[in-house]
C-alpha cells in the first residue's frame, strides 16, 4: 500500500512539472547552529514520524531523509527500491536546554513497533526497519538503557537497532512535512497501514501519535 501511495505522489508531481526524469541527488543536512543538538531515528515511514516530534517542546525542526548506508546523495527511488543500505529516517534538531535526549527516546519508542524486525507496520523491507542512530557514548548508553526498559515494559524482545550515526541525506522536498501538505492522503495512508491501531495495542495511553 505504501508503495502505491508514494508512487501516486511521484507521478502527480511528474505530471505537474511535465517531467518524468529521475530524481536528482539529495543533499546532506546542514550543520547544527550554536546551542543545538540532533537526534536521528528510523521508525518506518518518515511521513509518520515528523508530527509526533514537532509537538515536543524544545524541538526546533524535523527533517525526513536517508541514513545508515554508504551511498552519497541517495534518492527516494533508490532507497524505496532497496538498492541502498539506507533507512528512511528522521533528523530531529532540538534545544537540549529545553528537552532531553532521553525524552526524545520516549517519543520515538511510543511511535514505533520495536518488536517488528521486517519493517514497520504494513511497510516491509530493510529500509523501513527501526533504529536509533547515536553520535556519542552518552547517547549510546541512554539508548541501550531505554531499550532494556522498553523490553521489560512490553515483555517482548526489542529488535530496534542502535547504530552509529553518519551522514544524513535530506529527502526530496515533497516528502518534507507531508502530513501538513497532504493531510487527507496522509490520514488515509496512516489508517490503512494500521499504524495507530498497533501503537494503541502496544502502548495504550502512552502512544503519542
Amino acid at each position: 500500500m505504501k508503495t502505491f501511495l508514494r508512487a501516486t505522489v511521484v507521478l502527480f508531481l511528474a505530471a505537474c512539472t511535465g517531467s518524468a526524469t529521475a530524481e536528482p541527488p539529495t543533499q546532506e543536512a546542514p550543520p547544527l547552529k550554536a546551542n543545538q543538538a540532533e537526534a536521528i531515528f528510523a521508525g518506518g515511514c518518515f511521513w509518520c514520524m515528523e508530527g509526533p516530534f514537532d509537538k515536543v517542546n524544545g524541538v526546533i525542526s524535523t527533517s525526513s531523509g536517508y541514513t545508515g548506508g554508504p551511498e552519497a546523495g541517495a534518492s527516494y527511488k533508490q532507497v524505496s527500491a532497496g538498492k541502498t543500505g539506507h533507512y528512511e529516517a528522521l533528523r530531529v534538531v532540538y534545544d537540549p536546554s529545553k528537552v532531553s535526549y532521553d525524552a526524545l527516546l520516549q517519543t520515538f519508542w511510543h511511535n514505533i513497533d520495536p518488536t517488528q524486525s521486517n519493517g514497520q507496520f504494513c511497510d516491509r523491507g530493510k529500509h523501513y526497519r527501526s533504529a536509533i542512530f547515536s553520535s556519542n557514548p552518552e547517547e549510546v548508553a541512554l539508548a541501550k538503557a531505554s531499550k532494556l526498559k522498553v523490553a521489560a515494559e512490553l515483555g517482548q524482545e526489542v529488535v530496534t537497532e542502535i547504530l552509529k550515526s553518519g551522514p544524513f541525506w535530506l529527502a526530496e522536498e515533497y516528502h518534507q512535512d507531508f502530513y501538513k501538505k497532504n493531510p487527507s492522503h496522509y490520514a488515509r495512508y496512516r489508517k490503512g497501514c494500521g499504524r495507530d491501531k498497533r501503537l494503541q495495542e502496544l502502548w495504550g495511553e502512552s502512544a503519542k501519535h
